[in-house]
């Protein structure tokens, strides 16, 4: 299994916002601390935030913020929007599957355990398990340097 660029952008996004919540954030700031085009990242804010996880604000100050607390942000719940877009196997398209063994075969049966259980892993964990007291991630995502110096001398959480 593989994740989509953009699953792992928003997620990238999000824990950008997390990080700097006491902040509004600019998708060129995103863009450039987490190695993306800022299209991309302008795409990903715009689904986050048609779902209701980012909030916009226009004007020459505007930016983006998370729209909710971030242990109230399910993982699985923003791998599901962009995720489930694209079927995992032919199998599962079921306007383009051509497979000839759909009818009878069992593995997609399995598969699709798989994936639930995927996902119900992915459940438990919230956007605030991914930045508490990881102090890598906010050393490198920080864009006051008091935020991230709160950390120093210790390393990031697993």
């Amino acid at each position: 299994m593989r994740l989509t660029t953009r699953t792992n952008l928003a997620a990238r996004t999000l824990m950008f916002c997390a990080v700097n919540e006491d902040q509004i954030v600019r998708t060129s700031d995103i863009a450039e601390r987490c190695n993306a085009s800022i299209n991309h990242v302008a795409r990903v804010v715009q689904r986050l935030q048609s779902e209701g996880y980012l909030e916009t604000l226009r004007g020459r100050t505007g930016g983006i913020r998370l729209a909710k607390p971030s242990n109230r942000i399910s993982i699985g719940a923003v791998f599901r929007i962009f995720e489930t877009e694209i079927p995992f196997a032919e199998c599962f398209d079921e306007i383009r599957n051509t497979c000839p063994l759909a009818s009878t075969c069992r593995l997609r049966s399995y598969v699709v355990r798989a994936l639930e259980a995927f996902y119900h892993e992915l459940d438990m964990v919230t956007l605030e398990d991914l930045v508490r007291g990881n102090c890598g991630l906010m050393d490198l995502l920080a864009l006051r340097p008091d935020l991230s110096g709160s950390c120093s001398g210790r390393t990031a959480s697993a």
